[in-house]
């Protein structure tokens, strides 16, 4: 009986902290051993809120790493569209990265989403994913950041 056999093994939707904890700190831990420069990963969010409740209603969700921004989530209410809100938050986050000392900024989005918004700002191809999901496309963007 092999190794392997002896582990169980477990497919679940529902992980918990501690699980994903498990694996991501070895994960960080190895990486920072071998890679140089170190990842000195850092949340990094810039958030809308309503001016009468200060409910957060959009924003912007990433990181920062191996000295790059990394731009996981940008939302802004539909009403609030096209008055340069998205353009603010994405630029308050690539300043912040500068001022960690990032040199560039990356992110992915869809076809039916922002991708000329974000080329509008500097951002460019570098990959892409076809029928991903079936019968679209995911488009992987970066900027250099001066």
């Amino acid at each position: 009986m092999g190794i392997a056999m002896q582990y169980e093994i477990v497919v679940t939707d529902d992980p918990d902290s501690a699980a994903e904890e498990a694996i991501r700190a070895p994960l960080i831990a190895f990486n920072e051993q071998l890679s140089r420069p170190k990842m000195n990963c850092r949340p990094l969010a810039v958030l809308i809120s309503a001016p009468s409740t200060q409910q957060i209603i959009g924003g912007l969700f990433g990181s920062t790493y191996y000295s790059f921004l990394y731009v996981e989530l940008l939302f802004v209410p539909k009403n609030l569209r096209g008055a340069g809100l998205g353009k603010n938050i994405l630029e308050r986050a690539e300043q912040e990265a500068l001022q960690r000392g990032c040199r560039g900024s990356w992110l992915d989005t869809f076809d039916w989403q922002a991708r000329g918004f974000y080329e509008k700002l500097g951002y460019s191809l570098f990959g892409t994913l076809e029928d991903y999901p079936p019968g679209h496309t995911r488009f992987f963007l970066t900027k250099l950041l001066r």
